[in-house]
């Protein structure tokens, strides 16, 4: 907590924690509409859907609002969108069943698929392909060139379960004999990419390992942040951030979902929408897409995955 209040003070003091215009305020405790405020007839159902916390707050509600809008309006249904804080927090909701979808993050799906009854739903397709990578960051401007110049300096993860914002780095850092509180003066957590990305550009961090997905929407997007970094390392790729849908969910709730999404490129309103989120269309995603993230998380913790232990947890 200490390291996220120090974070964000910092962020204030060189222009705020996010970007010029005023942010849309967000209660992480409360789930609200992400429907037009039009009267709706009582009997409507409800689809709770989560969006794991790979960008920022604000960043999510305008990304996904309009896609949410399309499903709902599609689906007959009214989309009640839910974030909260932490990867670990999205998980226990669709453990639980308080949450129907979840926009999840590679790593915990690898890891805890079993264990939090995730039902893969559907993946994005972007630029033709279904994989994506972690970026390692530095300021643009800075001497740093490869990970060994970063030793020594202050160093900026995303949350403790991302795959490309924690986990790959965390590889990287361990090739080289270290663990990365060893190897870096201090670690601080993010909890978003595009933070972490923010964080690098007013220079509060040195380096920082972000979804390569969100530093290339960015870069074609809205560059000034991403115009101040410099990627000086990629991962391997890894399969792409699922939609996922827990156990309650009645099959054939489940079946128009994935209809409306495999069909959405071909409707107009649809081609707008994953053309402004930089999405081809969804596909069925296949479960071996994900084994290389299993792999890395057994070289990482060998113990807790021979005893059948979440990794990320």
């Amino acid at each position: 907590m200490l390291k996220r209040l120090v974070f964000c003070a910092l962020l204030l003091a060189v222009g705020g924690c996010g970007q010029d215009e005023e942010p849309v305020r967000i209660d992480f405790t409360k789930t609200g509409a992400a429907v037009s405020t039009e009267v709706r007839e009582a009997s409507q159902p409800v689809l709770r859907v989560a969006v794991a916390a790979m960008i920022s707050p604000q960043q999510t509600f305008g990304h996904y609002r309009r896609l949410l809008d399309y499903l709902g309006e599609r689906l007959g249904y009214r989309i009640d969108l839910v974030q909260r804080k932490t990867y670990q927090e999205i998980n226990e909701l669709i453990a639980r069943d308080r949450i129907d979808l979840a926009f999840v993050c590679s790593g915990p799906y690898a890891a805890g698929k079993n264990r939090y009854g995730f039902i893969p739903v559907a993946a994005p397709l972007v630029r033709g392909g279904h994989l994506y990578r972690s970026y390692l960051i530095v300021h643009r401007d800075s001497a740093h060139r490869r990970l060994e110049d970063l030793a020594g300096k202050v160093f900026a993860f995303t949350d403790p379960d991302s795959l490309t914002g924690r986990l790959a780095p965390s590889h990287w850092v361990a090739e080289l004999g270290q663990t990365p509180e060893a190897f870096f003066s201090q670690v601080i957590y993010t909890f978003s990419h595009d933070n972490s990305i923010l964080a690098v550009a007013r220079r509060v961090v040195d380096g920082a390992a972000v979804d390569s997905l969100v530093w290339e929407f960015l870069q074609h997007r809205d560059p000034r942040l991403t115009a101040q970094t410099r990627v000086i390392k990629q991962s391997e790729p890894f399969g792409i951030p699922p939609l996922v849908a827990s156990t309650g969910v009645p099959a054939d709730t489940l079946e128009a979902v994935r209809r409306e999404l495999f069909s959405m490129h071909e409707q107009e309103a649809g081609r707008e929408i994953l053309d402004q989120l930089m999405i081809e269309r969804f596909v069925v995603p296949d479960d071996s897409w994900y084994d290389g993230i299993r792999d890395l998380q057994r070289q990482l913790s060998p113990e807790r995955s021979a005893s059948g232990e979440d990794p990320n947890t």
